[in-house]
């Protein structure tokens, strides 16, 4: 049996995508949320099968992956977020890249000798690599109109997977998966009035109006923190609004708050632009917080230890 484990954002819906759009396979999907990461553990794993595990923290699937490879499963596993000790398993083939300007569908990309560049690009601009993704543009040689249609596109489909249930989404990432590999190009996703990309660049203008409106809870020299309410909207805006912000302000830190009416947050931190390290430091500080050095999260953070988590962040970047 194949299966396909990959996280709900654009990183992970891009970075198979250009896997299976150079090698198409039968395939099982195992995908959720963004923050929907201990995936492997859904998968009852036996001898023989073939595990391609992208964009999801190796460290927090740890012994899931153990557990695969003991019984015989071939993984393939390619990310770019803390993974702790790598195992050395004869049936593991581990692509993994720490560095907090690429992801893991610019993995797929190098691993691929850039079959389909421009998806990559495209996933480059929704993980919020906006410099990077820029500079491979301009290498590419597209245009302004073109840089900014797959920056637009990126950030759609990233906004896509934000939220505490599916529910909560436009589109079930299999599903916008499946709807998007139909295009080996993304410039035809934009140039399709019935692909994906239209009802998510409405819903996302929609999202965004109100969150603009909202101010900030907390405001020093080197953190902003803006709560929002306990709602859909707010699930599935959170993520992009954290990168909005950072871009608007790249050497201030920002948190993002969703409310999650049971004595909790739902957290987004972003680093600094211009220092971006430590997001994942600081929320693996806490239950149920992970991420990378850029952009990190915490599921469910006590609001007894909101100040904590503002102390946290701000001396960690003064």
């Amino acid at each position: 049996m194949n299966y396909d484990i990959f996280n709900g954002d654009a990183d992970g819906i891009i970075a198979l995508l250009q896997l299976r759009l150079a090698n198409p396979i039968v395939s099982e999907l195992v995908t959720g949320v963004k923050r929907d990461i201990q995936l492997l553990e859904k998968v009852a794993v036996r001898s023989g099968d073939s595990l391609t595990v992208l964009d999801i923290s190796m460290e927090k699937n740890r012994g899931a992956l153990l557990g695969a490879l003991e019984v015989g499963a071939i993984v393939y596993y390619a990310d770019h977020h803390r993974c702790g000790e790598i195992p050395v398993h004869q049936h593991l083939q581990a692509y993994i890249d720490l560095d907090a300007n690429t992801c893991t569908a610019l993995i797929i990309d190098k691993f691929l000798e850039g079959q389909f560049h421009l998806w990559a690009i495209t996933a480059a601009f929704g993980d919020n690599l906006i410099a990077k993704a820029n500079k491979l543009a301009e290498k590419a040689g597209l245009s302004q109109k073109q840089t900014e249609q797959l920056n637009e596109l990126g950030t759609l489909i990233n906004y896509n997977g934000y939220g505490s249930k599916t529910q909560d989404l436009h589109f079930h990432p299999a599903d916008l998966y499946l709807a998007l590999l139909k295009y080996p190009n993304p410039f035809d996703v934009i140039a399709d009035a019935d692909s994906p990309f239209y009802q998510l660049q409405s819903a996302y203008r929609q999202d965004m109006d109100k969150v603009l409106a909202i101010e900030s809870c907390h405001r020093s020299a080197n953190l902003s923190v803006f709560e929002l309410p306990d709602s859909a909207w707010s699930r599935r805006i959170s993520g992009v609004y954290g990168n909005y912000l950072a871009n608007q302000e790249p050497d201030s830190a920002h948190g993002v708050l969703t409310d999650n009416n049971d004595g909790t947050y739902t957290v987004s931190l972003r680093a600094p632009l211009n220092n971006k390290q430590g997001a994942g430091d600081i929320c693996s500080q806490f239950d149920t917080g992970g991420g990378r050095a850029a952009a990190a999260g915490i599921n469910a953070l006590a609001k007894t230890d909101l100040d904590r988590f503002i102390k946290t962040v701000k001396e960690f970047y003064t």
